[in-house]
């Protein structure tokens, strides 16, 4: 089987790259503006998948779309650009899938969702806060008319990337290096943090088993943001250079509004899969805190 995974060297992306390549597979992945040994450039503001497909002698079975802008505050301050770096491919996706009959697998969010009522299943009623959410909303839309998809919801990952952008990842070098810095996390932010790696996993196995619709992909645990960095510190000796301060969302001054409740429930995902073991937080801190990330 072949795959061809957009946004590969990011977190997600490069994760779904290593679980389909081990599994055998032919995939090709993409990357914008990071760069890795793994993946090859492609602009869809400038390039046309056509073409790309054909220069490559490369017709995938399925298509991973892992790119899109993340920077939610930055998405609500600048919504031309949030359109055109997630929207805009995802169009572009969707009509190549749909004129040659391939199967997309789309990376979406619990942001679509406005936080009175989470954990989320599936079928819940959608209502995003802000621009980031509406704009995975509408590339949901846009996915959901294929016959052939996948809408994969996430929150709040982490794991081993290159770049450590991810915010577990971000602490753990900060207490390494003994990085001094205050943090101020709300309290009143939860969510379900999942790893990189089960994505990947997960992602693979619905794909192979040709599964289609919405999936919420979800571990087992659930945080507001001060309680997840508390628990990643707990793993260290000393960590007095960082000081975590608990705070009201509404105070953090952000230009994006939030869902309070979110997170997702993996109900369905488990009801296909009930034998899938996750990882979780603490098995990740204990695996890193002996080997390095």
């Amino acid at each position: 089987m072949i795959a061809f995974i957009i946004g590969a060297s990011g977190l997600v992306g490069s994760h779904c790259l290593s679980v389909f390549k081990n599994n055998g597979w032919d995939v090709i992945g993409t990357h914008l503006n990071f760069k890795t040994d793994s993946t090859v450039s492609f602009d869809f503001s400038k390039e046309d998948l056509d073409d790309f497909f054909q220069k490559s002698n490369f017709k995938p079975d399925v298509i991973i779309h892992c790119a899109a802008l993340t920077n939610v505050d930055f998405c609500e301050n600048n919504v031309e650009a949030s359109y055109e770096g997630t929207v805009l491919p995802t169009i572009k996706i969707v009509d190549y899938c749909e004129r040659n009959n391939v199967k997309l697998a789309f990376i979406s969010t619990d942001y679509v969702f406005d936080g009175k009522n989470g954990p989320y299943h599936e079928d819940e009623m959608v209502n995003p806060l802000n621009i980031y959410g509406k704009h995975k909303l509408a590339c949901e839309d846009l996915v959901s008319k294929l016959d052939q998809h996948l809408i994969l919801r996430i929150t709040n990952v982490y794991g081993e990337e290159g770049r450590s952008k991810n915010f577990i990842a971000r602490l753990i070098d900060d207490a390494n290096n003994k990085v001094v810095k205050e943090l101020k996390l709300p309290y009143d932010q939860f969510a379900t943090p999942i790893y990189a790696g089960d994505i990947g996993r997960m992602t693979f196995q619905l794909i192979k088993d040709n599964k289609k619709g919405i999936f919420h992909l979800a571990s087992t645990d659930y945080f507001n943001r001060f309680q997840l960095a508390k628990k990643v510190l707990s793993y260290f000796k000393d960590t007095e250079a960082i000081k975590i301060s608990p705070i009201k969302t509404s105070n953090a001054k952000q230009a994006a509004l939030r869902p309070l409740y979110g997170g997702l429930l993996n109900t369905k995902f488990i009801e296909e899969y009930p034998d899938f073991t996750f990882e979780n937080v603490d098995s990740f801190m204990l695996k890193v805190t002996k080997h390095e990330l």
